[in-house]
């Protein structure tokens, strides 16, 4: 990135000032060498979301950024609702794209020699890959019931238990989905996905806690050093990506009726106040349901497996948290409370500690933000601050963050060097395609222990544990 273009705020914050026709300034949260390595299609892509209308304070990066489908991953940007958009490639296709973290009973000891039998057995159980499908079949009717319900709705079909609702976000259920806006193509792409881990950079993951950071922080989450856990990185599958393919479409459609243009035809947008915004907010909102039913029938289902080879395992859900949506928030602008639609594309939420909409058991600690990692990294659980909110509408990084595409990627690793390397560093790796081991390798991504390190030191997050992969399932 073009380092010359940005004014240094302090060692982790950047801004962009405003020019041409952005409406507010960007800002980065990043260190230097991040920035350094981050393309200059990010810069580009933070001034056009900064000139979309109705904006509010800034158009946010964070430490894991790289260009994205209008808005960059790692991107984050808030809007009235009165004069403000929505825009479907600000969501992305992924609708609620998220990691859900279990932590279990068990300890490293307890799978001593029995990695690669569980690393079997998971995959063997967990449908996954491209156009993969599940046992889970649904009717029409019971498709919409899992779009208006959620996670809610897989607990009260048998799929995992009523407590895991209280460490979901939206307590399992995004209120204002609207089946009847979702296509029937897209419904007709999801009937049979439910339960199924998809492809792409998504994973079931069996980790171990390797450090804790804040014994305080660390004791309500339940963590201790050398504990067993279990993350989930998926999303809504096919439905999301034609509900993000329709309504683009729809988007477009209305502008060139209504004389609207875009600084990117990516950033196809629609007042949220209209009847296309609120249309597609409901199609979204179904979408984020899916999404986070779909992680709590893999829930179940890793929990059968654990059952079977450990009995007496208990795997209970630490949280679950989405990164790619758009949600209705109230926040402290210029010292008002206003309600914002905040967009979060590749962004998780940050919730300091105290915050109303977090469980009572969590709330002392702050929101768990859950940093993934890639295959033979570790991954991060951090806290949320109060400090997120006033600096970027409580959000922090999702992710390492891409360094390569996946089609650089794919050209510079080979599955086979891939997989041997990952066997050599101890982590037993199961996947459907070769391909997506490359394009998914670990030095495809930038260094996670400075993306975190990074959104830590600016106050987004604050570093609560470090886990590293034991086993990792793939598509």
């Amino acid at each position: 990135m073009r380092i010359s273009e940005l004014r240094r705020i302090d060692g982790w914050i950047w801004e962009v000032p405003r020019t041409g026709a952005m409406r507010v300034p960007g800002r980065i949260y990043a260190d230097k060498r991040l920035i350094e390595d981050m393309e200059d299609t990010v810069l580009a892509q933070v001034k056009n979301v900064a000139s979309l209308p109705g904006i509010v304070t800034a158009s946010f990066a964070m430490p894991d950024a790289h260009s994205g489908y209008g808005f960059p991953i790692g991107g984050v940007a808030a809007f009235d609702p009165d004069t403000g958009v929505v825009s479907a490639g600000g969501v992305g296709f992924d609708i609620a794209c998220g990691v859900r973290t279990l932590v279990s009973n068990l300890f490293a000891d307890d799978l001593a020699g029995r990695v690669p039998a569980l690393a079997d057995a998971l995959f063997s159980r967990i449908p996954a890959g491209v156009g993969s499908t599940g046992a889970v079949r649904l009717t029409a009717g019971e498709l919409d019931a899992m779009l208006a319900g959620g996670a809610v709705w897989a607990v009260s079909r048998g799929f995992g238990e009523k407590a895991d609702l209280d460490r979901i976000e939206e307590r399992g259920r995004m209120d204002g989905a609207r089946p009847e806006m979702v296509s029937e193509a897209a419904k007709a792409r999801q009937k049979d996905q439910m339960g199924t881990l998809g492809a792409g950079n998504h994973y079931l993951e069996v980790q171990v806690v390797e450090e804790i950071f804040n014994d305080a922080a660390a004791g309500l989450y339940g963590l201790h050093p050398g504990q067993v856990a279990v993350a989930i990185h998926c999303g809504s599958r096919g439905l999301g990506h034609q509900i993000g393919t329709d309504y683009l479409k729809r988007m477009h459609d209305h502008a060139a009726k209504t004389g609207v243009s875009f600084p990117d035809r990516e950033l196809a947008h629609a007042p949220i106040a209209s009847d296309l915004g609120q249309r597609y907010l409901g199609a979204m909102r179904s979408g984020i349901n899916a999404a986070l039913a779909n992680r709590q029938i893999l829930t179940h289902m890793v929990r059968e497996v654990f059952a079977e080879m450990f009995p007496g395992s208990r795997l209970a859900l630490l949280y679950d948290v989405s990164h790619n949506t758009c949600k209705a928030e109230t926040h402290m602008v210029d010292g008002v409370p206003r309600l914002l639609f905040v967009h979060r594309k590749g962004a998780t939420r940050s919730l300091g500690p105290g915050h109303p909409d977090l469980p009572p058991g969590l709330a002392a600690a702050g929101q768990p933000v859950l940093v993934g990692g890639s295959m033979g990294t570790a991954s991060f659980i951090l806290s949320g601050t109060a400090a997120a909110e006033t600096r970027a509408f409580a959000s922090a990084c999702h992710g390492a963050g891409r360094a390569m595409s996946r089609k650089q990627a794919a050209r510079h690793f080979k599955p086979r060097t891939v997989l041997e390397d990952l066997e050599h560093m101890g982590v037993a790796v199961r996947a459907h395609d070769f391909r997506g081991l490359s394009e998914e390798a670990p030095g495809a991504y930038k260094n996670i222990e400075a993306v975190a390190d990074a959104a830590c030191r600016a106050e987004l997050a604050a570093k609560t544990a470090r886990v590293r992969p034991l086993a990792c399932i793939k598509g």
